[in-house]
Order: C-alpha cells, then structure tokens, then sequence
C-alpha cells in the first residue's frame, strides 16, 4: 500500500498538536484527516475509515478512552490501529488504554522523528495483514484471519485486533509454549516499544472472552494455547 493510500486519523483538543502531527505525517506523503474530541473522532473515523488513529488521552466531550472503546465496538473500525497519544506514562495508564483497545503509545513531548519512525512501524503490520491471511480451525473455534472474526460453537466473538492477532499467534500452534519475546515480536514489532505487562493484560482479556482454561501461563517463559 503507497503511503498516499494511508489515511491517519489525529485528534488532539490542542491546535499546535495537530498542526505539529499533522505537518511532520503530512510530509511523508500520508493523508491527515483531524478531530479535536472523542464524540468527533468517532464520527470521523465512520466516514473516513482511516488506517490509524492518533488520539489524546485528556480531551473535553469525550476522553480518548471512551472514544476508543466506542471505535472497538465498530465492526467496520475494528482493524484500524489505534494509539494514543499522551503525556500519561504511568503504568496504570497504559493498561487501561490497552484495556480500551488501543494497540499502543506515542509520549509527549513529541519527537517528529520518533513519532514518523513510530508511525512507520505501526503501519508495517497493514503490510504484514495482507500477507498472512490464512484461516485456522482449533477444535470447535474457527479464526477468520481476513475479517478479522472467529466463531466459537456458532457464536460470534468480537476482538479488538491486538487480542485477536495474539490470539492467532497462540492458536496458529497449539500447546506450543510461546516466549514472551518472540509475542511482543510478532504481535507488537519489535521496533513498538511496549510496557512489560502488555501480554499479560491481553491475555487476562482473551481469557475473559474465549475461556480461562485455554490459555496456560508457563512462568518466567511465556503462554501457550491448549484446546
């Protein structure tokens, strides 16, 4: 996909932000589209259908959490990459904003080379999509890797899509152990820096939505699927 194909979604209540953001992707050849809070990014991600959506945290209206949430409960938006973009480090942030949805974080202050490399590796994944498409069966669950859906004795489980890539990664093998390294590898990149307890907060998920008895947490290596 050419970068001039590549719709990114900013939305940030501060001007000089989307105009920092904004110019320095801009640049790159990407298409910007802006929001200045949640209520409006979520309209705009309905008409727009952007690839990726950069979103502050603190916003008047609606925060950047709910409106991630909101976007999650999409169909149409459930592929789209989601980071936010905040000042907030501390853990206990970033696990809600993973807990919303989002796939990772970009810190302020912003850094343009940082954020159009940052930008860059998170996009590499639309890349990685269109390769690897195969679907998979795994006892009485079907993982429909092109629309991102699975079903499971009929019935239909939506996933946000870094749970769902992670769960893919643990299906495509079953009672195969997976290190934690080679999951934030392939699920996140390893150019996307990540807080430690990422995997552990995705997995907590998966385990919430497909059952607590197929994901089996190997201590100090890793997690593997069994059915």
């Amino acid at each position: 996909m050419k970068k001039k194909d590549i719709k990114i979604l900013l939305v940030d209540d501060e001007q000089d932000i989307l105009e920092i953001v904004g110019y320095n992707l801009a640049q790159e050849g990407y298409k910007i589209v802006t929001a200045t809070n949640g209520k409006e990014a979520i309209a705009n991600a309905k008409k727009e259908r952007p690839h990726l959506i950069i979103m502050d945290v603190m916003m008047p209206e609606m925060d950047g959490m709910e409106a991630c949430e909101n976007i999650r409960k999409i169909p149409e938006l459930n592929n789209v990459i989601i980071t936010f973009l905040t000042a907030r480090n501390e853990d206990y942030s970033q696990v809600a904003g993973f807990d919303a949805g989002a796939d990772d974080y970009i810190a302020k202050p912003i850094k343009p080379k940082l954020l159009v490399s940052k930008v860059k590796a998170l996009l590499r994944r639309l890349k990685d999509d269109a390769v690897v498409n195969e679907n998979i069966t795994v006892g009485s669950i079907e993982i429909n890797r092109e629309e991102y859906k699975i079903i499971r004795e009929g019935e239909e489980i939506i996933l946000p899509r870094k749970e769902f890539e992670l769960f893919y990664l643990l299906a495509s093998k079953p009672s195969k152990v997976f290190k934690r390294e080679e999951i934030l590898d392939k699920v996140w990149g390893n150019e996307v820096i990540v807080g430690g307890r990422t995997i552990d907060v995705h997995i907590r998920k998966l385990r919430e939505k497909i059952g607590e008895d197929f994901f089996k947490t190997i201590k100090g290596v890793g997690y593997k699927f069994e059915i």
